[in-house]
C-alpha cells in the first residue's frame, strides 16, 4: 500500500488533476501505477487515519474513492 503524502483524505481529493505525492512502502516492488487504480493510506505509514483508492490517468489523479 502506498502512503500518501496529504494531511487528510480532504486535502488528497483537492489534488485531482495534479500527481499524486506517494511514498511505496512494499518490498516487493513498486506499487504505484500511471494509469489504473492506486489504494493508498494516509498521512503516515504507521499512523494510518485515513485509506483511499485512487484511480489515476496518464500520472495525474483522475478520481479519489
Amino acid at each position: 500500500m502506498l502512503v500518501a503524502k496529504y494531511k487528510t483524505k480532504k486535502e488528497l481529493k483537492e489534488s485531482i488533476g495534479q500527481e499524486l505525492r506517494f511514498q511505496e512502502t512494499s518490498a516487493f516492488g513498486t506499487e504505484y501505477v500511471s494509469n489504473g487504480v492506486c489504494h493508498v493510506v494516509g498521512p503516515e505509514a504507521y499512523k494510518r487515519k485515513w485509506y483511499a483508492m485512487v484511480t489515476m490517468k496518464v500520472g495525474k489523479i483522475f478520481k479519489v474513492s
